[in-house]
């Protein structure tokens, strides 16, 4: 493992208190989340935000502007493109 994320490790285990083993999950969860391609992300958004009761329209204006903010160099997509990456 990369000497930067053993000292995050580390540092989260101890200004925490939780296990190195424990730490070592929660920076994997977190490399998983801000490296999900454009793809993964856009599936697990809409499932989330369907989940919380909104409906398409509003989810493909969500999903877009979230895009934007994202950490990865997502394209601008349209809302024909957002659908059909969840539909197909």
């Amino acid at each position: 493992m990369d000497d930067d994320l053993e000292l995050l490790q580390a540092h989260i285990s101890r200004t925490t208190g939780i296990s190195q083993s424990s730490a070592a999950r929660l920076v994997a969860e977190v490399i998983e989340f801000f490296t999900d391609p454009v793809e993964g992300f856009v599936h697990k958004r809409h499932t989330a935000l369907q989940a919380s009761g909104l409906r398409n329209d509003a989810i493909y204006t969500q999903i877009q502007r979230e895009l934007g903010e994202r950490r990865f160099a997502a394209p601008q997509l349209t809302t024909r493109q957002i659908r059909r990456i969840i539909y197909g």
